[in-house]
């Protein structure tokens, strides 16, 4: 019988953090000049509570429950946030017109190269600013991770990706013609056509597959691979069943304002041109916890103090980054975990 393979060291081991060391340095001062950036262009540094009402109410977004007691001994639930985005919208209700936050996240049933289940999350946020302002901002930001990280080009599992090139602004529609072969407009409403166009180029789809399944299949093993190589790619204009806090785009309410940014078949970064209708929000809300309850059997609550403080929500933008995964690229690390300073403790999460 072969020999299990032997257990990673532990992340204090002094060799191991020694060749950890040089990425560790590069993230804590691709942090500071990220600061900086923000700062020079009249951001507030924010920072929410970490325990919330609610962890958010996307479908497939599974969060870390926790319990509260008061001063009388009365039991609560809560969770740990997936993002900081309910709170920080509050505070833009609230009167804040640029804020930024580096966030510690966490996400259940999440763990790969790409995956922590604790992570950072860089968010930001513009009042009254379209969302094609976080895309010239993505773009800044990854010539400043180039710059600290001495990097001319950054490179991700045999894909490279120069940091310096405009990014390559591309739709769904046409991502999907021209990597998978598919017209998705004339799929938007027939879960039938599109089932059978997908199984039509070897892609699985199973009897209970879902539109959005079979939606996020096509784009894991289809379209991401191609996009960030050789410039950033960002991927725009979303159908609008898969934009859940985005509005619809003013020329095609089909597609939402929403993009996403890719770096070397990496998704950096999900921005949206936010949502700002409560009744249309609690509406999306409830249907994606109809859908958790039925794959999952569970679901998780509406945070009502959101909904009314978006009814006060000016016109806006944000956009959330992945700062590990930013970080390793800056670093030329292959894992996430290799640019965390203290790894996920409970088990090996990088496969």
């Amino acid at each position: 019988m072969a020999d299990s393979p032997s257990p990673a060291p532990p992340f204090w081991a002094g060799p191991h953090h020694a060749a950890r060391r040089p990425g560790l340095v590069i993230r804590a001062r691709l942090k500071a000049a990220l600061r900086g950036w923000f700062e020079a262009r009249g951001f507030l540094e924010v920072e929410t509570g970490i325990v919330q009402v609610s962890p958010g109410n996307e479908t497939h977004l599974h969060a870390f429950a926790t319990e509260w007691t008061d001063a009388a001994g009365a039991r609560g639930r809560a969770f740990l946030h997936t993002s900081p985005e309910f709170a920080m919208k509050k505070l833009l209700a609230a009167g804040e017109a640029r804020i930024h936050q580096f966030a510690p996240c966490f996400r259940a049933r999440e763990a790969s190269r790409l995956h922590a289940p604790e992570f950072t999350m860089l968010e930001w946020y513009r009042a009254g600013t379209d969302y094609t302002a976080l895309m010239a901002d993505s773009a800044a930001l990854l010539r400043v991770a180039a710059e600290i990280g001495g990097r001319a080009r950054f490179s991700h599992r045999g894909r490279e990706c120069d940091p310096q090139a405009g990014p390559e602004r591309l739709s769904l529609v046409e991502a999907f013609r021209r990597h998978a072969g598919l017209d998705l407009e004339a799929c938007l409403d027939d879960r039938a056509a599109f089932a059978g166009a997908a199984g039509g180029i070897g892609i699985r789809v199973a009897a209970d597959d879902t539109w959005s399944d079979i939606f996020s299949r096509i784009l894991a093993e289809r379209i991401e691979p191609h996009l960030g190589i050789g410039r950033p790619t960002i991927l725009d204009r979303y159908p609008l069943c898969e934009a859940a806090l985005a509005r619809p785009c003013a020329d095609d309410p089909r597609f939402a304002e929403r993009f996403e940014l890719y770096v070397c078949g990496v998704e950096l970064a999900n921005a949206f041109g936010e949502l700002t209708d409560p009744i249309e929000q609690r509406r999306r809300f409830e249907a994606d916890m109809a859908e958790k309850a039925r794959i999952y059997g569970e679901r998780y609550p509406i945070d009502e103090d959101f909904l009314a403080a978006l009814a006060h929500l000016p016109a806006c933008s944000g956009i959330a980054l992945g700062f590990d995964r930013l970080a390793m690229l800056a670093a030329g690390a292959s894992s996430v975990h290799d640019v965390i300073f203290t790894p996920w403790p409970f088990g090996e999460a990088a496969v």
